[in-house]
Order: C-alpha cells, then sequence, then structure tokens
C-alpha cells in the first residue's frame, strides 16, 4: 500500500471517528464527511496515474475526472431517491394523513397495545422510512401511555420493530435503498426472503418485553390537544386521499421500476409529482377563509422542512468511500475477510451488523458495495446470500446498541432513555431477535429456497 493511500485511508478513518463523535465534539457529522469527501479525493488527484494505470498528461486527468463524475452518478440516485421520499411522507404527514394511527392503535390491556405496536410499526416502516415511522409511533404512545417506565418499554419495541420492518423492504431503509440502487438485491428478492427473518427479529423481542407490562392502561385526558376542524385541516376525504397518493405511491415505486426498468428515483419523482398537483388542487379549492392556512401547507412551503443536512452527509460519506472504492483498498478489505473467514458469508454479515449498532450502517454497507464485486452466480449473485443478508443484518443489527440506529437515537432524544438502561434491558433481548432472524434466513435458504426468487 503507497503512502498515499495511507493518507486518504487516515483521513477517512479520522473523519469516521469525528463523525462517531458528534455527540462529543458538537460539530454535525454532514459538515465532517463533506470535508472527508474533498479531502480523500484532493488527495487521490495528486497521482491519479498510480490508480488509473495507463494513462497520462490530460487524458489522465478526464479520466480521473469521469471516474469521480460516476461515482457522483451512482451517488446521486440515492439522494434523489431519499429527498422525494423524504417530502412524500412529510406532505402526507402535515396534511393530517397519519391521523388514523392513533385510533388504530387505541388499545386497553398493555400487551395488547404492545402487539399492535410491534406490527403496525413493522409494516409503516417498511413503506415509509424507519426514523419517520419512530417519530409517529411516539407521538402517538405519548397520547396512550401515562406512565413513563411503560413507555420506554413501548419505545425500545418501536425501535426494533422500525428497523426490522426496514431491513425486509426495499424502500424502508437506506441501506436497502443503497442495495437496491446498485442492483444487487431485487424488490421481489429481498420481500420474499427476508420478510420472515424481519417478522423473527421483531417477534422474539416482543414476547420478551410483554412479560415487562401487567395490567390495563391508564386513561390519559387531552385538553389541550389540538381539535381538527375543517378550518385547520383538509376534509376528512382529502386527508385520505393524500394518504392513498403518498403511501400507495411509494408501494407503487418497486412496480414502477419492475415494468419500466427505470432507476428507483424516477419512480419516486412521479409519485411526489402527483401528490404535488393533487394538493395544489385541493388548496386552491379552499375558500378565501383558509388561504393562509392552507398556503402554509402546499408543497413548496414544506420543502425547507426536509432535512438537508442528512441529505449531504449522505453525499459527503458515499464518495469518500468511493474514493477508497476506487484506490482499491475496499477490494483489498474484502478479500482479507474471505480468507478470514473462510468465505463463511453469515460470519462476514453477522459481524457488519453488530458493528452497524456501533457505527452508521450507511458507510458500512457503501464499503461493502466497493468491497465485492456482483458475481454471476452463488452467494455474491444478484440476491444472493451474502447482499440479502448484507441488508438484513445492518439494518436489524442497529437495533443492538440505543445509537446505533437513526430511529434509536431520536428514541433516545425524545423518550429520555439513557443507554445503561437500553444495554441492561434491551441489547440482549434485541441482540436473540437478531441472531434468530439470521438462523431463519438459514433454514430458508438451505433447505426451502435453495436458489434465490
Amino acid at each position: 500500500m503507497s503512502t498515499l493511500t495511507i493518507a486518504i485511508v487516515v483521513v477517512f478513518c479520522v473523519g469516521y471517528l469525528f463523525i462517531a463523535l458528534e455527540s462529543v465534539t458538537k460539530v454535525n457529522k454532514a459538515a465532517v464527511a463533506l470535508l472527508m469527501f474533498v479531502v480523500c479525493w484532493t488527495l487521490f488527484m495528486i497521482d491519479p496515474g498510480s490508480y488509473l494505470p495507463g494513462f497520462s498528461g490530460q487524458e489522465l486527468i478526464n479520466k480521473a475526472g469521469t471516474a469521480i463524475t460516476e461515482h457522483l452518478g451512482d451517488t446521486s440516485t440515492t439522494l434523489f431517491f431519499l429527498m422525494g421520499a423524504m417530502t412524500i411522507v412529510e406532505i402526507v404527514d402535515q396534511n393530517g394523513g397519519f391521523n388514523w394511527v392513533r385510533g388504530v392503535m387505541k388499545s386497553k390491556g398493555k400487551r395488547t397495545l404492545l402487539w399492535r405496536i410491534a406490527f403496525l410499526t413493522f409494516f409503516l416502516s417498511a413503506i415509509l422510512d424507519n426514523l419517520t415511522t419512530s417519530i409517529v409511533m411516539i407521538m402517538i404512545l405519548r397520547k396512550l401511555v401515562k406512565e413513563h417506565k411503560d413507555r420506554i418499554i413501548y419505545a425500545s419495541l418501536v425501535i426494533i420493530a422500525a428497523n426490522s420492518g426496514g431491513a425486509f423492504s426495499p424502500i424502508g431503509d437506506v441501506t436497502t435503498i443503497m442495495l437496491w440502487n446498485k442492483g444487487v438485491i431485487t424488490a421481489l428478492g429481498v420481500l420474499s426472503e427476508i420478510t420472515i427473518p424481519s417478522i423473527v427479529s421483531m417477534v422474539i423481542p416482543a414476547f420478551i418485553l410483554q412479560y415487562s407490562l401487567h395490567g390495563d392502561l391508564e386513561d390519559i385526558d387531552s385538553p389541550d390537544a389540538p381539535v381538527e376542524t375543517e378550518e385547520q385541516e383538509l376534509g376528512h376525504r382529502q386527508r385520505a386521499a393524500v394518504f392513498c397518493i403518498g403511501v400507495g405511491g411509494l408501494m407503487f415505486v418497486p412496480v414502477f421500476k419492475g415494468i419500466t426498468g427505470l432507476p428507483p428515483f424516477v419512480g419516486i419523482m412521479l409519485v411526489l409529482s402527483v401528490l404535488w398537483i393533487a394538493t395544489e388542487l385541493f388548496y386552491r379549492n379552499l375558500s378565501t377563509s383558509y388561504e393562509t392556512h392552507g398556503t402554509k401547507k402546499r408543497v413548496v412551503n414544506l420543502l425547507h422542512r426536509i432535512d438537508m443536512s442528512t441529505i449531504l452527509f449522505f453525499l459527503g460519506i458515499l464518495m469518500a468511500v468511493a474514493s477508497l472504492e476506487q484506490t482499491g483498498v475496499l477490494t483489498s478489505i474484502g478479500k482479507g475477510l474471505n480468507v478470514a473467514f473462510d468465505g463463511n458469508h453469515y460470519a462476514v454479515t453477522g459481524i457488519i451488523g453488530v458493528l452497524s449498532s456501533i457505527v452508521d450502517n450507511v458507510p458500512l454497507v457503501a464499503g461493502c458495495m466497493g468491497m465485492y464485486p456482483v458475481a454471476p452466480t452463488g452467494d455474491m449473485a444478484v440476491d444472493g446470500i451474502f447482499w440479502q443478508l448484507l441488508a438484513y443484518c445492518a439494518g436489524v443489527g442497529g437495533s443492538m446498541l440505543i445509537i446505533g440506529s437513526a430511529a434509536g437515537v431520536v428514541v433516545m432524544g425524545l423518550e429520555k432513555i439513557t443507554f445503561g438502561w437500553y444495554m441492561k434491558h434491551v441489547s440482549w433481548i434485541a441482540a436473540l431477535g437478531y441472531l434468530g432472524g439470521i438462523f431463519c434466513y438459514w433454514i430458508i435458504r438451505t433447505f426451502i429456497m435453495v436458489t434465490p426468487a
């Protein structure tokens, strides 16, 4: 490994460390990721000829620029997909599309509520993203559960169910979106083979956690809750239409890709455009007395609510990882892991899942995509064991520590759950579910679906 390559790796590792220590340094991880991306590629351009042999002079500069542009193109498909999906969810949420969820959840028995939370969170996170689903569920829990000691048990299950639900859907988690965009997994393949392991990884913790709850829930009076009126919200039918177009559209995206062959972000843009037009027509038809309120909820005014720092973080980290891929570092690491574990992909992906509970799973998955080329057949083929297990492990593994996923971090802040409490009471339960899902997948691929769907 050359001195220049070592320098690039050191910059990446130092940047990664600062990203992991964001809560200590108080420096936004997006800023660090963008700086890491720029410095890594700047170092690459000091001597691009060592990584692009056979070129020289202006031709070498052009080849290096083309390499960066190609990586940016691959990254952009994920970024545009995320921006579109985040905007769609924001439109549905702001226009009252999720109001029905509270009615579905309401229950007198604590354990009955726990199972409703588990399955509703699980399936919602497969359609929405796990972060948005977690926020929606916590807001609902605050209206249903008075005791904080009970609510943090429910909240812990929300984290587990959201991460498990995101793992079996091509649009449920950033990592599955990345793998789907890359073409290493298909919607049919991941749905048919990862769904049952994901359910197992959620059901096992739910079954154990239910024994921490006893009796019935107390009624919560909410005198300060906002009253929904026609002047405050769209009408019931309009809210239902917004929900159906938004959520139904997200479910349609994999179908659109299968029919047209276009990248997934094109389908997301189709759904966003239709939803945008629909809401514009709804608010255009409101009388003058509603105009001020309606204008605030039009899409053009909701765009500023999209978390651009998250988008920029993904841009920085994915492009920084791309620099490691271009230098050949990731390929060497991949070969080393295969040698160390004798080609056992269950062990490799299992360890990646454990690591995803400590560090962000996005760069881990991005690194793996750069480590291993897609093979025509075998475990590394499209929908092969390695790629499907990577989708499962990177998503579900983040539940083992409360800081291991975006869902965990946001729930930790909303419900003031401490790292120590979660590790003592929940981490081992989440780990049992994680291992149970892997075992379930092994049974499916060994005895039931020996070849991919």
